[in-house]
């Protein structure tokens, strides 16, 4: 489910005293140490809920004094008189932060999870530093990613996709995933992953016409029998240990079929 890991970053501009940590990971001691020991951390910054990117929040607050913030409250506290940009609150969509010299946008970006967000960060008045996106688990290194339970929605996931592609930064411009390798053109991972959602929504809809499924049409919770079935002919070449996940998935494109968010 993490692949090689979860990826916690270490981000700040040359030169800049402090740093801002994106998800500082499960409760390892060793890892939070280690991020700790990086140097001054100003900001603590949360992608969304997954404890493999939180589990080890409270510890690394107490390691290093820093406020943290996420979209959801439950992440954020404040800290010790941090840089600006490191105020308590949730994260707001479209927020620009001024951190350890760096300019931080915040993307709200639900799907994966409703409090996923991504970051742009680049240098302010330094282009040759370039610009980056830290998309968490909304695009990963390789694979693609489970739309989770209660909360995923492959309608918000399509909808963060498609504003991902349409951003207004240079072309090609690098991915920093929660899980996976550098992905040296962000573009193209969500162009690849449009493509897939897309034969994923069409395999479902075979599915269903093939075991003579016709969804629910009220508001009711769709019957275990129901997602069992096509999760079992869509994805009958995974590892059984990955079955939850892909039965999180087409609950969220059932959903989708529905018409419901």
């Amino acid at each position: 489910m993490t692949l090689d890991g979860t990826r916690s970053y270490v981000l700040r501009a040359p030169g800049a005293p402090g740093r801002v940590v994106v998800d500082p990971g499960p409760d390892l001691a060793p890892h939070l140490t280690a991020l700790a020991d990086a140097g001054p951390v100003d900001l603590v910054l949360v992608t969304h809920r997954h404890a493999d990117h939180t589990g080890g929040l409270a510890l690394f607050r107490e390691l290093t004094g820093a406020p943290s913030r996420g979209v959801s409250a439950e992440f954020c506290a404040p800290g010790g008189g941090a840089a600006d940009g490191s105020g308590a609150g949730p994260l707001v969509d479209g927020e620009v932060l001024e951190v350890a010299g760096l300019r931080i946008e915040v993307l709200a970006t639900p799907g994966h999870t409703a409090d996923s967000a991504c970051f742009v960060v680049s240098v302010p008045g330094d282009p040759a530093s370039g610009t980056v996106v830290l998309t968490g688990d909304t695009v990963l290194g390789r694979g693609t990613t489970v739309l989770a339970e209660p909360d995923g929605s492959l309608r918000d996931y399509l909808a963060s996709l498609d504003r991902l592609s349409s951003l207004d930064l240079p072309d090609p411009v690098p991915g920093l995933p929660g899980h996976g390798p550098v992905l040296p053109d962000l573009r193209a991972a969500v162009h690849a992953y449009r493509e897939h959602r897309t034969e994923r929504l069409d395999q479902v809809r075979s599915a269903l016409t093939a075991l003579g499924v016709t969804l629910p049409d009220d508001e009711g919770p769709l019957p275990d029998a129901v997602l069992d079935a096509v999760t079992g002919a869509v994805y009958s070449d995974v590892d059984a240990s990955v079955l939850p996940a892909a039965r999180s998935s087409v609950r969220a494109q059932l959903e989708y079929l529905r018409g419901r968010p």
